[in-house]
């Protein structure tokens, strides 16, 4: 994967002060810390909101995590294409079918260093059961899971547990969704 605005040194302290001035002005509070694994899938969830991606990214910005994410390729239009990709956008085409599974699985084997953040809700509507691609591709990549959270009722916004796929997807999920119940997103509760 290509190197993003996230990892320029230039760029990296202004991110982190923005994001460090915005948090405080509009009463958000980081949360946990980033574990010090160089690849790993970081779940975004809760999503049910346009207002999540701009929260994210400012959370991004304060931990200084150099991310790629994987987002509607609807949402990569001219004049944003561009500027998302530079901030770790990867344009995902639902509409087709591809194996994104084993594209991610292989990006992780031939990386050193590499974070792909991923809602699993896959859309910011109310959702029943969450897509398992992330699932898939952590275990596939023999990466671990980091539960990236956002809480509306706390303004708490940050990083919490890893989770290490054991192959047996029911309970680890049950685990991972477990983690994420306690958090509410800005227009409904978790479904789990």
């Amino acid at each position: 994967m290509k190197p993003t605005l996230l990892n320029n040194r230039i760029l990296r302290p202004v991110f982190y002060w923005i994001a460090t001035v915005s948090l405080y002005i509009l009463g958000w509070k980081p949360k946990g810390h980033i574990p010090d694994i160089k690849k790993f899938v970081m779940i975004a969830a809760p999503h049910s909101s346009n207002w999540d991606f701009v929260f994210f990214l400012l959370i991004i910005f304060k931990f200084k995590i150099s991310v790629h994410w994987m987002g509607k390729h609807t949402m990569f239009i001219w004049p944003f294409r561009r500027l998302l990709k530079c901030l770790g956008g990867i344009p995902i085409n639902r509409t087709t079918r591809g194996n994104v599974v084993k594209t991610m699985a292989e990006a992780f084997k031939n990386s050193e260093q590499l974070i792909i953040t991923i809602a699993p809700s896959g859309t910011r509507e109310k959702v029943m059961t969450w897509k398992t691609g992330f699932y898939h591709i952590a275990n596939q990549a023999n990466v671990p899971i980091v539960c990236g959270f956002i809480d509306y009722a706390k303004k708490i916004i940050g990083v919490g547990p890893v989770f290490t796929p054991s192959g047996h997807m029911d309970s680890d999920m049950a685990s991972i969704k477990a983690f994420y119940s306690q958090f509410s997103g800005k227009y409904m509760q978790a479904p789990y």
